[in-house]
């Protein structure tokens, strides 16, 4: 039967080939705007790290004199580094990065600016970095402050031109560092673990021991985000300054042990009060956000990419209605032919399915054009200068979703036109012929 009403259904619309044009072009504009701008929503707000997310959480304390209405995004250096030393988390990692001029070490190397995160040893098993060569450093590295580095592969086949960076020496600044591990190139999108650069910029390239990088200050990995809430003395040796400007992340396998982090910080703040390093009188201010609720507590995804999606659903919305009415054109004028069908036995129930087929084939068609429409829209992206254009793809889910959406919208598209067409009296169209 269903053979039968698409035969029906294409022969309808080989008869009237510049409505059938029409319609497909209604909803395919309407599809290729909504999926290009569903695609790049789908991409800078999803999970950055599926699986791992929600037992990952960032620390947030409020040293500063006065409180603000938002809590501080980033700590000073004595609270990152007693909270890492406390190790009440699974793993903790603190991390600060920063643009450094890195060579390999031997001679006539040319210098090429590569972006570097200080960090500390749990980072790499706490974010699930994959490692192609190598390892990390381990966390006797850390307080040995040992000059050991994890490079990505993009930056080892820049730095030693395709062949294999692992136990060769780099040189960042003036100070030279063993590469120890290589990693897949890593780019969480966004940047949820460092929100102060790009969020949905380049990855990382060079990864260093946090403490090596205070005891070799003039490297300048002081992060992109410095705001200091007191008098300062010292912008390059920052351990002492009333300033914040580290990031520190925590792995916590489950809510007890997420709930029992949160009473930590509590009493954390508490103590600092009574030190009196914290100003604040009163309850202290502190949260623990995982990796989504930081983003949204962010606001990382873009306000125009957010506005520019409802448009887009807008837009389609016009383009379903349009191509409702010009379905219900279309059947209306095919009430003779609808109502012999009746009279020959055909039922309403079979009227209404050979017409919602023939508005499902015009919403297929139109999907098909969608999305190169959409393919279009999204290399146009690319060629932006967004830090999130080169993310513009359309990946697998999106590619299914493009059609699936074309069978919903041409679904509710056909079913008014569908009901009154199986609704039409054959006795009076039977009584005019």
């Amino acid at each position: 039967m269903l053979a039968y009403y698409l035969g029906l259904a294409l022969h309808s619309l080989k008869q009237n080939r510049v409505l059938t044009a029409l319609m497909v072009l209604a909803m395919g504009l309407g599809i290729g705007a909504s999926m290009t701008t569903l695609t790049v929503f789908h991409l800078l707000s999803g999970d950055p790290l599926p699986g791992r997310s929600g037992q990952l959480f960032y620390p947030q304390l409020d040293p500063t004199p006065t409180a603000a209405a938002v809590l501080p995004g980033n700590m000073n250096y004595i609270d990152a580094v007693n909270l890492w030393q406390a190790k009440r988390a699974d793993r903790q990692a603190i991390m600060v990065g920063g643009n450094i001029k890195t060579k390999a070490a031997q001679t006539g190397a040319r210098p090429m600016s590569l972006h570097t995160l200080a960090t500390t040893a749990d980072f790499f098993p706490m974010f699930g970095v994959r490692f192609t060569q190598g390892n990390a450093w381990t966390p006797a590295d850390d307080l040995a402050k040992a000059r050991v580095a994890v490079i990505s592969r993009s930056a080892s086949n820049r730095l030693f031109h395709g062949e294999s960076g692992l136990g060769q020496n780099i040189r960042l600044g003036q100070w030279d560092f063993r590469v120890v591990g290589v990693i897949d190139d890593w780019r969480p999108t966004p940047h949820f673990y460092e929100l102060d650069r790009e969020s949905y910029g380049g990855g990382d390239e060079v990864f260093i021991p946090f403490l090596t990088s205070r005891d070799l200050a003039k490297l300048g990995v002081t992060g992109y985000s410095l705001n200091c809430y007191g008098n300062t003395t010292d912008d390059l040796h920052l351990e002492n300054q009333p300033c914040l400007w580290l990031s520190f992340w925590v792995e916590l396998d489950n809510s007890a042990k997420a709930q029992a982090y949160r009473q930590f910080l509590d009493n954390y703040a508490r103590e600092q009060q009574v030190l009196g390093r914290y100003a604040q009188a009163g309850p202290p201010r502190t949260a623990l956000p995982d990796v989504m609720q930081w983003l949204d507590q962010n606001g990382v995804v873009p306000s125009d990419v957010s506005l520019k999606t409802w448009i887009a659903l807008g837009f389609l919305l016009v383009c379903l209605m349009n191509t409702t009415g010009l379905l219900l054109v279309k059947f209306l004028r095919r009430t003779t032919e609808i109502s012999v069908r009746r009279a020959l036995g055909a039922s309403r129930q079979q009227i209404f399915m050979q017409c919602l087929v023939e508005a499902v084939i015009v919403g297929m068609a139109g999907g098909a054009l969608g999305l190169l429409l959409a393919l279009a829209g999204l290399w146009g992206i690319r060629h932006t200068p967004a830090d999130y254009a080169d993310l513009a793809h359309l990946d697998l889910p999106m590619f299914a979703a493009t059609f699936v959406i074309s069978l919903a919208v041409s679904l509710v598209a056909g079913l008014l036109p569908a009901w009154r067409a199986c609704h039409i009296a054959p006795a009076l169209q039977l009584k005019v012929i």
